[in-house]
């Protein structure tokens, strides 16, 4: 079998000691190993331990090309199966979540595609102070997976959270991703990119109102759920909700019905599934107030305007891609989804009657019928939105072998 490639990121801490042992198991193991030194690191640790024990070259310097035919953070980003942070500092965590490329490792990292894995190292201070976390919650937000460290005596004298991991439990974490890696190339979804948008939108009408919707987004984060169970790489555009998302796909925040609609045309053309379930405000103010509208009179007329339509302009853009819309109704579900259906272009639209016990927002279950675009339709009885994604799931995969 090919070697798997394992890119192994080191930053400036004292852990740095441990990256050479996690270095040294993995080529041993048989992994093909490079490793990134920042200039931090190299305090630490020198670029020839790792030259030694993993018999390839050591990139310290984004401008140093030591192959003039290719440009080397590019090259070494993709070239990389798996890349794996370790230790991460506070400083190179603030640097990744915040988009700030100034030297060879993180060059390399924003341009990977490579799923990484983090594995912070400091103080314990430093580890909970509200900066580094929210930094890591955007990493996480942005797909990257934490190895936590562990606690114990800190080589500052302080006792606590903060310790890297020890080499045998980042190595097990690399073994275990390859195997659930090779696993998923026999799910149905493997190698396929899926984006799915969840919940509501919020329109402000000035700083302490906005309109919105009854959404919860738990059919659109269930389908997300099941999509990457089956093996896609998915993007999850969703509005304000109070869900957690799955572990390990991308997820994109919006607010406004005009981020979502900005948002996932901006990924669109890289996708091979997408399934429009969001509750997309139809209408926002056309005024927004600077400051809090006070009471006046016994009436307020409120003058709105229509949103982009996100669902109509895919259909419009649709080249290869499956699109999927729900449908949420009170009257007249299956003609109003049929209208939908071919208004915008669908491959499928997933209708559900909202104003029935078990099949409105906020609930856990769902009652939908599914009409695809060669007038095939099933009608599925009350069923938990976890149930009901996996049905869905299906009948995309039904319209990916047609």
């Amino acid at each position: 079998m090919e070697k798997k490639k394992v890119l192994l990121a080191v930053s400036g801490g004292i852990a740095a000691y441990k990256a050479a042992t996690v270095a040294s198991r993995l080529y041993q193991g048989g992994y093909d190993v490079k490793v990134i030194l920042t200039e931090s690191a190299q305090k630490f640790i020198t670029p020839l331990t790792f030259q030694t024990l993993t018999r390839q070259d050591v990139y310290t310097d984004t401008f140093e090309e030591k192959n003039p035919s290719v440009v080397s953070h590019i090259d070494i980003a993709d070239w990389a199966d798996l890349v794996l942070i370790a230790p991460a500092t506070a400083n190179i965590i603030g640097k990744l979540a915040n988009g700030i490329a100034d030297d060879m490792l993180t060059t390399t990292l924003m341009a990977t595609k490579a799923d990484v894995f983090v594995a912070p190292a400091m103080n314990v201070n430093m580890f909970n102070h509200p900066a580094v976390t929210k930094n890591m919650e955007t990493l996480a937000s942005f797909g990257y997976r934490f190895i936590e460290p562990n606690e114990g005596l800190l080589a500052c004298g302080w006792v606590g959270k903060g310790r890297l991991a020890e080499p045998e439990e980042l190595i097990e974490v690399v073994h275990a991703y390859f195997a659930e890696t090779d696993k998923k190339q026999d799910l149905p979804l493997a190698g396929k990119k899926l984006l799915v948008t969840a919940g509501p939108t919020r329109e402000e009408l000035d700083p302490v109102r906005y309109f919105t919707n009854h959404s919860s987004g738990k059919m659109g984060y269930a389908i997300a759920a099941a999509a990457k169970k089956w093996g896609a790489e998915v993007t999850l555009v969703s509005g304000p909700t109070s869900l957690q998302p799955p572990s390990g796909i991308k997820v994109e925040n919006v607010i406004s019905a005009r981020e979502m609609y900005d948002k996932v045309l901006s990924h669109y053309n890289s996708q091979d599934i997408v399934i429009k379930c969001a509750a997309v405000a139809d209408y926002t103010p056309v005024s927004v107030f600077e400051n809090k509208f006070k009471k006046k009179n016994d009436t307020w007329t409120i003058e709105l305007k229509k949103t982009d339509d996100i669902l109509k302009t895919l259909g419009e853009k649709k080249e290869n891609q499956i699109l999927v819309g729900f449908a949420a109704e009170t009257e007249n579900l299956e003609s109003y989804a049929q209208d939908k259906l071919e208004r915008k272009n669908l491959d499928m639209v997933i209708g559900n009657d909202v104003s029935k016990e078990g099949s409105g927002f906020g609930s856990d279950t769902n009652e939908i019928i599914m009409i695809k675009k060669d007038g095939s339709k099933r009608t599925l009885p009350i069923l938990s939105k976890e149930k009901a994604a996996e049905e869905i799931l299906e009948q995309v995969l039904d319209l990916m072998k047609r």
